[in-house]
């Protein structure tokens, strides 16, 4: 059960193809967007979809697989862990940031 403490599965289509970046020797870093969606009928029977966006970050060789085969559009399968972070804008505001940390990912579908 510890391993279900912070625990994040998703499944949605990507919004960006992934930004890489490369550190030192040769570690990488990918962020890219997901969108989630989820789908009710109101009451006036009306079909509503809400979308919510997630942050992704991927580390050395998720990155490099990101790197190599994502691109925006593609439906992938993510778990990772939720990671909260704060920091000081150029205007001096405190800023908050929820990210995903991925450990694994599937790519499902996408778009031909």
């Amino acid at each position: 059960m510890y391993t279900l403490k912070n625990s994040v599965r998703l499944v949605g289509n990507l919004g960006m193809d992934p930004e890489v970046k490369t550190f030192d020797v040769n570690k990488k870093l990918a962020k890219v967007s997901i969108a989630t969606n989820e789908s009710y009928k109101n009451d006036k029977g009306e079909k509503i979809t809400e979308t919510q966006w997630h942050n992704l970050i991927l580390w050395g060789a998720q990155a490099n697989l990101a790197e190599q085969y994502l691109k925006k559009g593609d439906e992938v399968a993510i778990e990772g862990k939720l990671s909260n972070k704060s920091y000081i804008d150029k205007d001096g505001n405190k800023r908050y940031v929820s990210e995903v940390v991925v450990n694994e990912f599937l790519k499902v579908g996408g778009r031909n």
